[in-house]
C-alpha cells in the first residue's frame, strides 16, 4: 500500500519500537520490590526479571538485524511488536514468577527483533545526511524521554490500588501501545526489499544464545543453590562454546558466508579497547538502579512514589547532559567520556555518604540522583560513537550490532555480580537498616571499581581533536 502519511509520522511511528523497549526496563528498574511483593517472589527471582528481558534481546538482537533483511523490515517489525505486546500482557497477568520470567524472556526477544527495524526504517526513509541526522536525534530524543517517563511510571503505577495490582500496570500499559502501533504499521508501512543472497546463520545464532545462557545463568542463580560444582562446570562449557562461536564464524567469513559477526572488527583497536570499556560501564548501569531501589523502598521505607520521583531527576540530569556533551565529542573526544566517569564516581561517593538511613539527608537525594544523571548523559550517547570512528564505514553496521549485544549481556552480567553481592550480604533474615546500607556500601564500591576500569580503557582510546579550524569552515 502506498505512504499516504508523512516520513516524519512514519518516523514516530516506527520509533514506538524503542520507546517500548526502553520504557520497560526503566518501569521495572524503579518497581522491582513492589514487583516482588506482588508475585511474592525471592531476590533471585527479581534479578531475574531484568536478567531475562536483557539477555533475551542480547541473544537476538543482530539475529534480528539479520531477519529484517531475510524476510522484510515490515513483517518482522510487526511480528516483533505483536509478540512484545502479547508478553505484556502475560506479564501483566503472571500469578507467579515462572509465568513472570516466560513474559519476559519474550519481551526482550521480541524486542530484539522490532527495535533494529526501526532504525533500518530511518535510513530507508531519511536518503539524505541531513534530514537523516535529525531524524536519529528526534529518535534518540524518543528513547531518552521513554527512560525518565519509565522511571516515573515505575514510581506512580505500584501505588495504584483498584480492580487490578498496580504492579501490573507496569506491563499492561504497553498493549494498548502495542496494538495502535501494529494496526498503523499493517496500514502505512511500505515492506523493504527482501536480500536472501545467502542462507541465514541459524548454528550461530543457536551458539551465541548457548553461551550467553550458561554464561550468565551460574552468575544470577549461584548464590541461592550454593555454588555446587555443576555451576562452575557451566561455566566452562560457556567458554567453550564461545570459541567454538567465533571458530564457526570464522569459517563461514573465510567461505564468503553470511556471519552474525564480523571478526575483523576486532583488528580495530579503538573498538576493541571502547567496547571493554563499554562492558565495564554497563556492568554498572542497570545494577546501579536495582541497589538504589531496594535501599530506597525496602531498606528505608520510601514510597514507590517519591522513589520514581529521585530517579525523575536522575533522568532530567542524562537528558540535559546528553544535549551538551555530543557538541563537545568533537571538541575534546574522549577526555569528555573521562570527565563523565570521574562525576559518576564522585557522585557515587556521595550516594554512600548521604543515603544513611537518616530523614535530614533526604533532601539532598535529588542533587545526587542529579549530579549521577549528568555523569551517565556525558558518557552514554557518545560511548558508542568513540568506539565506531575509527571503523570503516562497511562495517559500522555490523560493530553497532556486536557492540548492543555486548552492551545488553554486560547489563545482565552488572545485575547478576553487583547485585549478587547485595543480596549476599542480606542473607540474615533479620535484615534492618543498617544491614541494607552495608550491602549497599559493599556493591557500590563494586561500582566505583567498575568505572575506575572504565576510565583506564577511555585512557586508551586514541584521542581525536576534531574541531575545525577557520580555514576549514
Amino acid at each position: 500500500m502506498g505512504r499516504s502519511i508523512s516520513k516524519w509520522s512514519l518516523l514516530v511511528l516506527v520509533s514506538t519500537a524503542v520507546f517500548l523497549s526502553v520504557i520497560d526496563i526503566f518501569v521495572v528498574n524503579v518497581a522491582i520490590p513492589s514487583i516482588k511483593i506482588g508475585i511474592k517472589g525471592t531476590d533471585t527471582d527479581m534479578q531475574w526479571v531484568i536478567v531475562l528481558y536483557v539477555l533475551g534481546y542480547a541473544s537476538f538482537l543482530i539475529a534480528g538485524g539479520r531477519a529484517g533483511d531475510y524476510f522484510g523490515k515490515k513483517p518482522v517489525f510487526i511480528i516483533g511488536m505483536a509478540a512484545f505486546t502479547l508478553s505484556s500482557f502475560l506479564c501483566g497477568l503472571a500469578q507467579n514468577t515462572i509465568q513472570l520470567n516466560i513474559g519476559r524472556t519474550i519481551q526482550g526477544i521480541s524486542a530484539a527483533f522490532m527495535v533494529p527495524q526501526g532504525i533500518s526504517y530511518i535510513q530507508v526513509l531519511f536518503q539524505d545526511q541531513k534530514s537523516r541526522t535529525k531524524a536519529l536525534g528526534i529518535y534518540g530524543s524518543i528513547a531518552g524521554a521513554a527512560s525518565v517517563i519509565g522511571q516515573f511510571l515505575g514510581g506512580v503505577l505500584p501505588e495504584i490500588h483498584s480492580f487490578i495490582d498496580g504492579w501490573r500496570l507496569l506491563f499492561l500499559i504497553n498493549v494498548p501501545i502495542g496494538i495502535v502501533a501494529i494496526f498503523l504499521s499493517i496500514k502505512y508501512l511500505e515492506n523493504t526489499a527482501i536480500v536472501r543472497t545467502q542462507k541465514f546463520d541459524s548454528l550461530g545464532a543457536a551458539l551465541l544464545v548457548l553461551t550467553l545462557a550458561c554464561f550468565i545463568y551460574p552468575i544470577v542463580q549461584g548464590r541461592e543453590l550454593g555454588w555446587p560444582l555443576w555451576i562452575f562446570a557451566l561455566f566452562g562449557l560457556s567458554l567453550l562454546i564461545s570459541l567454538l562461536f567465533f571458530w564457526q564464524q570464522r569459517i563461514r567469513q573465510n567461505k564468503g558466508k553470511l556471519t552474525l559477526i564480523d571478526i575483523r572488527i576486532f583488528k580495530h583497536r579503538d573498538f576493541t579497547v571502547g567496547l571493554f570499556a563499554s562492558i565495564f560501564y554497563f556492568m554498572v548501569q542497570d545494577s546501579y538502579f536495582l541497589i538504589n531501589v531496594v535501599l530506597l523502598q525496602t531498606g528505608f521505607g520510601i514510597s514507590s512514589f517519591n522513589t520514581g520521583l529521585y530517579f525523575v531527576f536522575q533522568g532530567v540530569g542524562y537528558v540535559i547532559a546528553s544535549l551538551v556533551s555530543i557538541r563537545l565529542i568533537p571538541l575534546y573526544g574522549k577526555f569528555v567520556l573521562i570527565f563523565g566517569v570521574i562525576l559518576m564516581i564522585v557522585s557515587l561517593l556521595f550516594h554512600i555518604f548521604l543515603l544513611d538511613g537518616s530523614v535530614t539527608a533526604r533532601p539532598f537525594f535529588p542533587v545526587i540522583f542529579f549530579v549521577y544523571g549528568i555523569g551517565c548523559g556525558t558518557v552514554l550517547p557518545s560511548l558508542l560513537t568513540v568506539s565506531l570512528r575509527s571503523l570503516p564505514s562497511s562495517l559500522a553496521g555490523m560493530a553497532s550490532g556486536t557492540y548492543s549485544t555486548f552492551q545488553q549481556t554486560a547489563i545482565a552480567l552488572g545485575v547478576g555480580i553487583v547485585g549478587g553481592i547485595f543480596f549476599y550480604n542480606l542473607k540474615d533474615p533479620d535484615r534492618n537498616v543498617e544491614t541494607y546500607l552495608e550491602a549497599y556500601r559493599a556493591a557500590t564500591i563494586l561500582n566505583i571499581v567498575l568505572l575506575l576500569i572504565v576510565s583506564v580503557f577511555l585512557f586508551f582510546i586514541s584521542h581525536r581533536n576534531e574541531k575545525l579550524s577557520p580555514k576549514a569552515n
